[in-house]
């Protein structure tokens, strides 16, 4: 039953970081979406959006705490007290056996910042535990890593999405927002329309690649060797911006010289791309007045993926096309709060705001919001895929809390994190469903949904907005935040937490004052205008920020940094034995893990099972057809899928959607190599083989 509330709440969607404006309306025990004119998708949703209020009333919600007597015996319900005391216990067990960092923390791209802000905290004063991190790791490091070096400063977009129609040129690498966020594509339909061109870079044809004035095939893995082939031909040819470079750059001419060994001939053979493509490229870019780079998780999810962003940038600031007003690089952020979810202490190596974790003086500042000794903050842990690899007593991590994530689902090697989850003397998940990664755990806490509490989110452009809640959540369930609230309390920090959404937002603004993602002069009363309000916002009369680097970058001298990168290929390459390349992504009626979307019988309707696109040659020469059942091995697992046979479809490569768990998740199949600098997992290249499945 849900409770009677107000006919309607003004909100935003539950998926991805886009954040549409939404409406939320009830009829008796009926809840709808309306849509709602809103700056990000002007009225606009896609399928998934329309359909998010299904989730608030599906049959399987989960509204009593599970807990397993033993390893093997069944999940049956029990009281809070008994689950929530069980956790504290064990917990304290552990530590105090095996020491603070054996107790670990997993949290989610979809938590309000209210309750990232809450689970790093948590970590650090509650448990004092270094072993936390989170699955923005999977999606956005590599982005974050690169604007930091380049520009002093990771947000999304350093610009407002109204920005895109302006700019003459949009070079869009590695994404498909047509697919992944379709209300977005109003801003480069405006741009087209006002006689812009797009670029879109993708080894797949994709929809958006469809609407693009030109599509670069290049092979997997090849994104640094592109840029800097384009780069070269900039120089080669007199179109870049030696003004721009004297006055607001540093680092150039190593850059230049690296450049150099990337002629446009060498370069096709790298990428596929032919010479004649990358002249004109080069020249739609280099002559432009205005160019927007954006990328996505194509060219960031590989080993080498800040790699491959550094050198985009390079070829962007040497044509000048940052700094100024429809210019600069952004990247698309894929989660919901994937951008305020990796500012506020979530990620193993940082505190509220992004600050460090390994500074003394930031060290120092937080530790006096939360009333501790900056001495008993712990120093910065694993990231993601490390920490999940040392889950387990072969690992030392024995104890693992999971909040807003489906590991189970969504890690890489699938096979592998599976064993570890299930080595582990507790494991905790926090969930509305009963999820893969909940099905395996010890001790499963029924959550709060999205419409279901208040909070914030910041989405892709550094805006802060208003997640308010519209109905409560069905007897027996709790939030995030009380959950961790009471956990506190057994462990004898229950003074130091509340699980009051805008109390914990004052407390969060205020330790991030003076950080890099400055909340300090936001409230809950000033996000209360329909628009937000953008982050850095240091003071109650300061009026937010949607654009940086206008006057200076965010690096110590106001300049943006060159880097030279060699082109590296990525960890495994095609051979013998597994002779095509293998690249993941979304789809449009489905989402990340499909915790959600698995559940909505009208999406399912759309795409019910997994499937892998290859070239029609390439199923020909298995003997198979199309829809035909086909198996795919790589070294680390198997999986099968229906053949969906695609004719744009480079013939080395084979895509696979990762929304699906069991025998055709994707994630049986790729790569844990990590990027030495993001600690990213490899998730869009790896080797692979393709068999036809005999009837």
């Amino acid at each position: 039953m849900i409770a009677a509330a107000a006919p309607s709440t003004a909100t935003h969607c539950p998926y991805c970081a886009l954040q549409c404006g939404m409406v939320l309306v009830r009829s008796g025990e009926t809840v709808t979406v309306a849509a709602r004119d809103f700056p990000t998708n002007k009225g606009g949703l896609c399928r998934k959006g329309w359909t998010s209020a299904e989730l608030l009333t599906a049959p399987d919600r989960l509204t009593t705490p599970l807990m397993r007597t033993a390893k093997g015996e069944p999940l049956r319900a029990v009281g809070w007290d008994a689950a929530l005391d069980r956790i504290a216990a064990e917990m304290q067990g552990i530590r105090k056996a095996y020491g603070a960092d054996a107790v670990g923390i997993f949290g989610g791209g979809g938590l309000t910042n209210e309750k990232a802000y809450l689970l790093g905290k948590f970590a650090r004063v509650g448990l004092g535990t270094a072993t936390i991190d989170y699955n923005g790791r999977f999606c956005m490091a590599s982005a974050a890593a690169a604007g930091q070096r380049a520009f002093g400063i990771d947000r999304g977009l350093p610009f407002p999405l109204v920005d895109i129609a302006g700019a003459e040129i949009i070079l869009l690498v590695g994404a498909n927002p047509a697919e992944t966020m379709p209300p977005i594509m109003q801003h480069f339909e405006e741009q087209q329309r006002r006689g812009g061109r797009l670029i879109v870079v993708d080894p797949r044809r994709t929809a958006t690649a469809a609407t693009a004035t030109l599509h670069l095939a290049l092979s997997p893995g090849s994104d640094s060797a592109l840029a800097n082939g384009l780069l070269h031909i900039a120089i080669q040819d007199g179109l870049i911006d030696r003004d721009f470079i004297a006055a607001r750059t540093e680092g150039f001419e190593p850059v230049r010289r690296v450049a150099a060994a990337y002629w446009p001939d060498r370069v096709e053979r790298l990428t596929g791309v032919a010479e004649r493509q990358l002249r004109r490229v080069a020249h739609m870019l280099g002559e432009a007045e205005t160019a927007i780079l954006l990328t996505a998780r194509g060219p960031e999810q590989q080993s080498r993926g800040v790699d491959n962003l550094l050198a985009y940038i390079n070829l962007f600031l040497a044509l000048g096309h940052a700094g100024k007003i429809f210019c600069g690089f952004g990247s698309l952020t894929g989660q919901g709060n994937g951008q305020g979810g990796r500012e506020h202490g979530q990620k193993a190596d940082q505190l509220p705001g992004y600050r460090k974790l390994d500074d003394p003086a930031d060290r120092a500042a937080v530790a006096k919001i939360w009333g501790v000794e900056p001495e008993s903050l712990p120093r910065s842990g694993l990231s993601a895929c490390e920490l999940l690899d040392g889950l387990g007593p072969e690992g030392g991590i024995r104890a693992l809390l999971v909040m807003g994530s489906n590991l189970a689902v969504s890690a890489p090697d699938g096979n592998r994190v599976r064993e570890r989850l299930a080595s582990l003397d507790l494991l905790v998940v926090a969930d509305p469903f009963l999820s893969e990664t909940a099905a395996m755990a010890d001790i499963v806490l029924p959550v709060a949904q999205w419409a279901e509490e208040d909070g914030t989110m910041t989405n892709l452009e550094g805006r802060i907005l208003r997640r308010r809640r519209a109905l409560p959540p069905p007897p027996g369930v709790r939030t995030d935040a009380e959950i961790i609230a009471s956990l506190a309390e057994r462990l004898g920090r229950g003074t130091c937490f509340t699980a009051e959404p805008e109390e914990i937002f004052e407390e969060f603004a205020r330790a991030t004052a003076g950080g890099v993602a400055d909340y300090a002069g936001i409230s809950y009363d000033r996000i209360e205008s329909p628009e937000g309000l953008y982050w850095p916002c240091p003071s109650t009369d300061h009026p937010g920020t949607p654009r940086l680097f206008l006057d200076r970058f965010g690096t110590k001298d106001g300049r943006a940094k060159f880097h030279p990168i060699e082109h590296q290929p990525p960890a495994e390459e095609p051979d013998r034995e597994y002779p095509y390349f293998l690249t993941t992504g979304r789809i449009m009626s489905q989402y990340q893990s499909g915790t959600q979307t698995r559940r909505i019988a009208a999406l399912n309707q759309i795409e019910p099972q997994p499937f892998v696109e290859i070239h029609p040659d390439v199923g020909r020469s298995l003997g198979c057809a199309d829809g035909d059942l086909v198996r795919l091995r790589t070294r680390r697992g198997v999986s099968e899928f229906r053949a969906r046979f695609e004719p744009s479809m480079r013939l080395d490569t084979l895509f696979v959607p990762f929304h699906w768990s069991g025998i055709g998740s994707a994630n049986n199949l790729t790569n844990q190599a990590l990027d030495p600098v993001s600690k990213i997992p490899e998730f869009k290249v790896c080797a692979v083989r393709i068999e036809a499945i005999v009837k």
